[in-house]
């Protein structure tokens, strides 16, 4: 691994690690140390009865800093077949979500004779779109055709501008966040799908929403693989959690979600009916 993971990565494969989003496995608090000692770690502590994430979380950042290989331990392992005997889908599941943060690393895990080996993406080759450089080149209404939707979608992107140039940062995350939700949503309801929703529309969260896009080819697997920062700081509504993490979402934050929102706006255009 070329250098430390960021501390938002860390933190939703933390996520990955106790399976607390299906279709991935889950693991009770008591299970948890066992998996890492399983990937090979040493003095690992019993799991203490606190929340199972943010144990997770803090014993993965306390490794970061003390023992860094055992990061990449635990990665492997997490895309290790042999953790998972008799679930194939859950290893699917788990192999595809921990490629989508490692790939804002610049990096991914392959199954080699069956072993995963951790390797760094090719800058030259085929990978994802530079987000950074993506422009909006698309209008509101092309890609919601209610128009009332479309106004309450394109006042959520014009706040999000006022925020931004006024340094209100936290603000202008969540208005991307919501705006994306809503375009998504209509396009799950709307659209006529390969596949079926996976339950209810009024029950889907952003996550379930960028999965059935991707799963229906409305949206490019670059923007899939990076809407985690939008869905991560869009959470930055709940206080509590940036006191946990310690992390308010400043001018870098809102310059590295926004191309996100461009290229799933653009996708949806570009596959609109």
């Amino acid at each position: 691994m070329a250098g430390p993971l960021d501390e938002n990565t860390l933190t939703e494969i933390a996520r990955l690690i106790c399976g607390d989003d299906g279709p991935v496995r889950y693991l009770r608090g008591w299970e948890l140390p066992g998996f890492f000692r399983r990937a090979g770690w040493q003095h690992v502590p019993d799991h203490d009865g606190s929340p199972r994430h943010s144990w997770t979380t803090q014993l993965l950042l306390d490794r970061r800093e003390r023992n860094p290989e055992d990061i990449e331990h635990a990665v492997l392992r997490l895309a290790d077949p042999r953790e998972f005997h008799g679930q194939k889908r859950e290893f699917e599941a788990t192999l595809e979500r921990l490629n989508e943060l490692l790939h804002l690393e610049g990096l991914q895990v392959e199954l080699s004779s069956n072993k995963p080996v951790l390797t760094e993406l090719d800058p030259d080759g085929d990978g994802a779109r530079r987000l950074t450089r993506v422009e909006l080149q698309v209008s509101i209404q092309d890609v919601v055709d209610d128009p009332a939707l479309a106004d309450s979608v394109q006042t959520r992107l014009n706040e999000a501008h006022v925020c931004y140039e006024h340094g209100a940062y936290v603000s202008a995350v969540i208005m991307l966040g919501s705006l994306l939700e809503g375009v998504l949503l209509h396009a799950a309801t709307s659209r006529t799908a390969q596949s079926p929703l996976p339950k209810p529309a009024k029950n889907m969260g952003l996550q379930d929403l960028v999965q059935f896009a991707h799963t229906n080819g409305w949206i490019e697997p670059d923007a899939k693989m990076a809407f985690e920062l939008v869905r991560h700081y869009r959470n930055s509504v709940h206080p509590h959690l940036e006191k946990r993490t310690g992390h308010r979402p400043n001018r870098d934050t809102v310059d590295m979600c926004w191309p996100l929102v461009n290229a799933t706006l653009n996708d949806l255009a570009a596959t609109a009916p």
